[in-house]
Parts: structure tokens; sequence; C-alpha cells
């Protein structure tokens, strides 16, 4: 008998290649590299924000006051007609003001007569206005008993509802603006809290 000329190769199958490796999930070490890139990004965002703050506050203490009286003229032409805007944008920027220059004055948290309190208290700190308000004849509670006082409550009143008179407002608030006091170096000690 004979026996067939038969190839025992031609029974198999031929290799098989494994499927293509898929890209997720990632392996460990670049989820490090996620990890890594993301707290990078974070501490860069922060450090960018850190520094433009500090820009921001040195810019304010060499032309601070020059930018508030600007901000202040802006404010006299822009809204002088207008009393309710007025004395809102005006109490905003008296507020502002007042935290960067008097910082341990905790400004921030008065309200009402204490406000008004706080603003007599200030008025010519610097040197500058007290000259000017005797000169002026200016009472030095002009913000607690004067045309300062709308500034305890109009901001908080309904539109329309405030009667105040505004060219004098806008007069006693760069008086006092002017007097503020030079602004103190930050000092390189951090603050101890009590």
């Amino acid at each position: 008998m004979q026996i067939p000329n038969v190839d025992p190769l031609a029974g198999l199958r031929d290799i098989h290649l494994p499927d293509a490796v898929g890209w997720w999930p990632p392996a460990l070490g670049w989820w490090g590299v996620a990890g890594m890139l993301g707290l990078t990004l974070v501490l860069l965002g922060w450090w960018l924000r850190q520094r433009r703050l500090l820009q921001h506050q040195r810019l304010w203490r060499g032309h601070g006051q020059r930018m508030a009286l600007q901000q202040l003229e802006r404010l006299r032409q822009e809204h002088l007609e207008q009393p309710d805007t007025l004395v809102r944008e005006l109490s905003v920027l008296l507020r502002r003001v007042a935290i960067l220059h008097y910082p341990d004055a905790n400004c921030a948290a008065l309200a009402g007569q204490e406000w008004l309190s706080f603003l007599d208290r200030t008025l010519g700190a610097g040197g500058v206005g007290n000259s000017l308000d005797t000169a002026e004849g200016s009472a030095p509670d002009s913000f607690s008993l004067g045309v300062g006082q709308c500034l305890a409550d109009a901001p908080y009143r309904p539109p329309a509802t405030t009667a105040v008179d505004s060219a004098a407002l806008l007069d006693l608030v760069q008086r006092w603006l002017e007097g503020l006091p030079p602004l103190a170096e930050p000092s390189s000690e951090p603050a101890r809290r009590r």
C-alpha cells in the first residue's frame, strides 16, 4: 500500500499574532506622569497668581493714591447726576482703599456709624488733609454728621431714595483720599496671629 504524499504541516493553522495593545487603561507610569503634570500646572497657576497680586500691590504702593483719585474723577464724570450709583461706587472705593491703607484697623468689619467714625478719624491722617480741613472750614466729623452720612446706609437702600449733595460728597472723599498716609512696605516676617 502506498502512502499518499501528504504534507504533514498542511493541516496546521498559521501563527496567530496577539491583538494590538490598547491605549486604555494606561500603564501605571503614565498615571504618575499625568499626576506630576497636573500638580505642576496647579503650582504654576498658584505662582502666577501670587506674582500678579504682588505686582498689583507694588503698583498700588507706588501709584495707589493717584489711581484712587483717578477712579474718583471717573466717578465724578460718569455718575454725578446719579446719586444712588455714585454713593454705592464711592462706598466701594473708600472701603478698598481703607482696607489697603489701614490693614490693622479691621475696616472690612466696620459698618454704619463705626465706619463713618473710622473715616472721620482717618480724614487727613497723612498730614496733608488736616491743613486742608481747617483751611476749608469743614468739620472734623464730616462723615458722621455731615454730607458723608449717606455712606452708612445709602448703598443698601432701594434706588431713587438717596438724596445727597453729590458735589460736596465727592469733595469730601477727595480730601480723605488726598490725606492718606503712605503705605508701609510689607515685612518679610510672617504676621503672628493672636
